[in-house]
This record gives C-alpha cells, structure tokens and sequence, in this order.
C-alpha cells in the first residue's frame, strides 16, 4: 500500500496535466520548505542527545565518502549519453547530493510499516547535501581548467537554507533534548506528516510541469533518471549493511543514494558551473527521479533492505 502523502503528490501531478488552476501560494511553498527542514533537524536532534556523538563518526565519514564519489559514477555515464562536460558534471553533482523530501517519504513510509530505523538518521541527510556538489564542481573543472568562486560556492552550499536549517535543527534538538523541545513538540513534530502532504502537493504540480520537458533532453535524462536510481540504491543498502545499521536504516541510506537533489544543488550549480544546462539537471532530477522514487523506488528499497538484513 502506497503511503498517504504519495497521494497527495499525484494530486499534483494531475492538477498540473489537466491544467488545473490549482495554485499553492510561493510564500506557503517557502513556509512548508523550512518547516519541514527545521522539523527533520529538531526530530535528528533529539535523538542525537540520548547517545554519543563520538559513536558516530564512522557512519558520517562513509555517507560523506559515499555522497562524494556518486557523481564520479555517474559522470562517465552522462558523458557516454553525449552530453557536455558542464552538463554531465552538474547532473551528477545533483545526484551526488541528497533530496531531504524523500527522505522524509521514507521514514513516513517506515514508520507505516512499523519498521524501526536509526533514530539519528536526519545526521545522514546533512553531512552528505554537500560533498558530491564538491564532486561535481571538481569534474566540471578538471577539464576546463577553471578555478571557479570557491569561496562563494563553499559559502553558498555549507551555509545555503537547506544545510543551515538542518544542521541548526540538529543543534538545537541536541541541546535541547527531549524536555527542552518539549513546549514545540506540538508544532514540530506531531503535525509533521500533514505539512509534508501539503509540500508534496506543491512538488506533484511543479513535476507535473517538468513532465513535457522530458521529450526536449531525449534520452539521456531518462537513462539518468530512472536508471541511476535503483544502481545507486543497491550501492547505498550495501554500504549500510557493511555499517551494521537496522532494516530500517539500510533502507534510509538507499533511498538517500538514490535520491537527487533540487533545492540545494540548482543553487550550487547555477554559481560554480553557471555553462551547463539548470533546466536538464533539474528536470531529471524533479521531474523524473523525484517521482520514481516515492512511488516505486522507496518499496523497492525497503523491499531490498529487508531482504539484505533477513
């Protein structure tokens, strides 16, 4: 059974292709997006206090490592797809970094199954939004021999919104522990599903739009879109797997390797390789991979945790 926020996701895709006048404003758009960045920090954070931060610094080197060498993957592959350096470079950079919607689908989806995950996974989705924009900014230099505005690129990703709120989420719910985020709780945490179903309904309506893009880029958005997924989905199962994580946490770590990034990356990439084509990455990324992956890849992928953890 599909999770209930899926639906409302396909709400929106059908709005947009029957051409529906069906609206969110843009200022609800950017309250949902922070919400619900803060929410999964504080959520991360809480968690984070009840054990020791020291513990974890094998799991965030290796999803930093992962994150990192995602876009050397798949580089090659756009490349053989015939698409320029810049291109092939800012696509996998949007695949090297994460999608913290569907991270968040999956955890709903979890916890729908009753499956137990990690409960300091939110840690994941912040340490790895940023080292495979690195990554792709590297390939996209490496051959055209430009130094690029580093200090503004590593200004902008460390310290956009999306890493920011996070990491700040993280902070507080760490410090704060359960007592002190106590009088928010209602806010931040009980209502969190009902928040993601309305941002995926704004998500479902701008992916329906990206839809009539896929014939403009050919193939080569398709081959990304729907084939590095489930590739880099087993990569990132059997990198939990060798961390010992939990069913639950395996799946995580999949759904974030086979995620693509929307928010964070466009605005990386726009600076550091302002050549290549924004509307293709994005395209693949939201239009095709986004799709792909709350209503087939995350069953899939827990499926396959299930499977590997059995």
């Amino acid at each position: 059974m599909i999770d209930v926020v899926v639906f409302f996701f396909l709400l929106g895709v059908l709005a947009r292709l029957v051409k529906s006048d069906l609206r969110l404003p843009e200022a609800l758009y950017e309250t949902l997006s922070i919400y619900l960045l803060l929410a999964i920090g504080l959520k991360g954070g809480i968690e984070l206090s009840k054990q020791p931060l020291a513990a974890l610094a094998p799991q965030v080197a290796v999803c930093m490592a992962l994150g990192f060498a995602i876009p050397f993957v798949l580089f090659p592959l756009a490349r053989a797809l015939r698409l320029g350096r810049a291109d092939a470079a800012a696509l996998a950079a949007h695949y090297g970094s994460v999608s913290v919607v569907t991270f968040a689908v999956a955890t709903a989806a979890l916890a729908r199954q009753g499956i137990a995950y990690e409960s300091h996974a939110a840690l994941w989705v912040a340490v790895m939004e940023a080292p495979g924009l690195v990554a792709g900014i590297l390939l996209a230099r490496m051959g055209s021999g430009g130094a690029g505005d580093w200090r503004r690129v590593a200004h902008d990703v460390l310290f956009g919104k999306s890493v920011l709120l996070l990491m700040g989420g993280l902070a507080i719910g760490t410090v704060a522990g359960v007592e002190g985020t106590a009088p928010i709780k209602a806010v931040f945490i009980d209502p969190f599903k009902g928040v993601l179903a309305l941002f995926l309904l704004e998500l479902g309506l701008v992916a329906g739009g990206r839809l009539a893009e896929v014939r403009r880029f050919g193939a080569a958005v398709l081959v990304i879109g729907l084939g590095a997924p489930p590739l880099l989905a087993v990569a990132g199962a059997l990198t939990g797997l060798a961390l010992g994580l939990s069913t639950g946490g395996v799946a995580l770590l999949a759904t974030l390797a086979a995620s693509a990034s929307y928010i964070a990356a466009p605005t990386a990439m726009r600076i550091a390789v302002p050549e290549a084509n924004a509307a293709l990455s994005i395209t693949a990324a939201l239009g095709i991979t986004f799709p792909f992956n709350i209503v087939i890849g995350i069953p899939l992928y827990i499926a396959l945790a299930q499977r590997l953890t059995a």
